[in-house]
């Protein structure tokens, strides 16, 4: 559906639509038009205007999820155009802004925020080719570096090394870019480009580089740390991190898998675990949490009780939850608050069925996404599902792959999502009646696509027009067999994947040198 467009905006197109133009022009622009050309330029993907709007931005602030989020003049939301030309072009702009031949008196800037780009698996952009969050975390680190080299080298204005620019990005530090971002981090206080990290993520980096870098990053301001693929954080590591740092502002942490593991506790172990969750009780702020493939079985009372501000969002997939940790979420303050819970991994109604029922019950007036994925839901389940899901009016979105669901389960199941007035996104698996008969869940990876697509096929779409009959073309039903979409991965799976070659090289090294050693 077209977004309807101002005059004022189809002025700014038509302006900027003539690139060499508009550039020739911007000195006579008034600056409150400025937002507006950005936009407009951006949409068009102009990426010299863009270049030339930035280099010469003359407000105070430049805040690119707003600039580019819904106006007055247009409602269209670009914030998830993650255009290679636009945002390489704003960050060089950058650049050239310290660089210009203007009176460094005469520069206003003092924010550029870059945290309200969206990375999405579906790019709109004529160009196709995205500049995601490791990208720009590279981008920004080589042009800050190569900026300090050059007005260290050259004859400049001397007030140019008075510019002080914050740049409030969401950094993403994995083994390639890991030399370059601490480079930049280490000259942070002599260059006019200040990357200010608000949120963290790592991937792939051995455990000495992540605690070098995450303390360059200025821990005090951050507020979201992910660390994700082949970090091997364990527990004993984690109590040294929230010893020796601080972490004042964080809302959301996620830990990599296997960070906990309860099977072989020590009495030691149980008391770090204490000491963890004291810490994070610290953490005033801390919302989120996502611990997913860790082996917490009857310790998360003693992990999130510490806790003094209710989670909205909690992770605890594949977790090997029992029935007490369970009764403690069902019965928490927590409870009440949670606006995202992922309980995947649990075999729900043989294990706690009415317990789950209670933590659903008491987080139906805020819970927004649900996701149960390979929970032994079975087709006389439904019936029950459909009754806790009823009063969770404000679901935008239900992930449940990996259930062993028949076809006709799944069309009462989509007959009553239709009724959920928020719902945006249904995750549904391959129905059981797809796969060969004998097949047992949950499916290992090998028999994941071992089933009849033209059924499959022929079910997604009397499902869809379940959705459609019922006037909900807004909701869309997909089923990612290999998990949801996540932007990081995708943009990075070329170094993940040499990464675990070199890590399965390296053990089967080891095995063979203990074998022979026996031998």
């Amino acid at each position: 559906r077209a977004t309807m467009k101002s005059l004022r905006f189809l002025s700014a197109e038509a302006f900027v639509s003539n690139a060499e133009f508009a550039r020739k022009s911007l000195n006579a622009v008034a600056h409150n038009l400025f937002p507006l050309l950005f936009k407009a330029s951006y949409l068009l993907e102009q990426g010299e205007v863009i270049h030339d709007l930035v280099e010469n931005w003359p407000l105070v602030d430049f805040n690119v999820g707003k600039l580019l989020g819904p106006t007055v003049d247009y409602q269209e939301d670009l914030s998830h155009r993650t255009c290679s030309v636009c945002l390489e072009s704003c960050l060089t702009g950058l650049r050239d802004y310290v660089l210009n031949h203007s009176s460094p008196y005469m520069k206003r800037l003092k924010v550029v925020d870059l945290t309200g780009i969206k990375d999405v698996e579906v790019q709109f952009c004529e160009c196709k080719r995205t500049m995601g969050r490791w990208a720009r975390t590279q981008l920004l680190s080589k042009l800050c570096v190569e900026l300090l080299a050059y007005l260290q080298q050259a004859q400049c204005h001397p007030g140019t090394f008075e510019i002080s620019i914050d740049v409030l990005i969401d950094l993403f530090v994995t083994e390639r870019n890991y030399e370059l971002v601490v480079h930049a981090l280490l000259k942070k206080c002599y260059c006019p480009l200040k990357i200010c990290c608000v949120a963290f993520r790592s991937d792939n980096l051995t455990l000495q580089k992540f605690f070098y870098v995450i303390k360059l990053t200025d821990p005090s301001l951050l507020r979201k740390l992910e660390i994700v693929h082949n970090v091997r954080l364990e527990m004993e590591h984690l109590e040294i991190l929230f010893s020796s740092i601080h972490f004042p502002l964080l809302m959301s942490l996620t830990l990599p898998a296997r960070t906990f593991n309860v099977q072989r506790f020590t009495a030691t172990d149980e008391q770090m675990l204490i000491n963890i969750g004291e810490k994070m009780g610290e953490m005033t702020q801390l919302t989120e949490l996502c611990m997913s493939f860790s082996i917490l079985t009857g310790r998360i009372q003693k992990l999130l009780s510490p806790l003094k501000t209710p989670l909205k969002m909690l992770d605890v997939s594949n977790c090997s939850l029992n029935h007490a940790d369970m009764a403690y979420l069902a019965n928490s303050f927590h409870a009440n608050h949670l606006e995202s819970l992922d309980l995947s991994g649990h075999d729900i109604p043989e294990l706690y069925p009415s317990t789950f029922f209670k933590l659903l019950s008491h987080s139906s007036s805020v819970l927004r996404s649900l996701t149960l994925e390979d929970c032994n839901i079975q087709d006389t389940h439904v019936n029950m599902l459909i009754l806790g899901l009823s009063p969770c009016q404000k679901l935008h979105e239900f992930k449940f792959v990996g259930n062993p669901l028949s076809s006709q389960a799944l069309k009462h199941l989509f007959t009553f999502l239709c009724e959920l007035p928020m719902l945006k996104n249904v995750e549904f698996p391959v129905p059981r009646d797809c796969y060969p008969l004998g097949i047992t869940y949950p499916i290992d990876d090998a028999s994941l696509c071992r089933y009849d697509h033209q059924k499959y096929e022929s079910v997604a779409e009397e499902l869809k027009l379940i959705l459609l009959q019922a006037n909900r073309e807004d909701v869309k039903a997909s089923t990612p067999l290999f998990g949801s979409y996540d932007a990081a991965v995708q943009e990075t799976n070329n170094e993940l994947g040499t990464y675990l070659i070199k890590s399965f090289k390296e053990t089967l090294e080891k095995f063979t040198t203990s074998f022979n050693n026996l031998s």
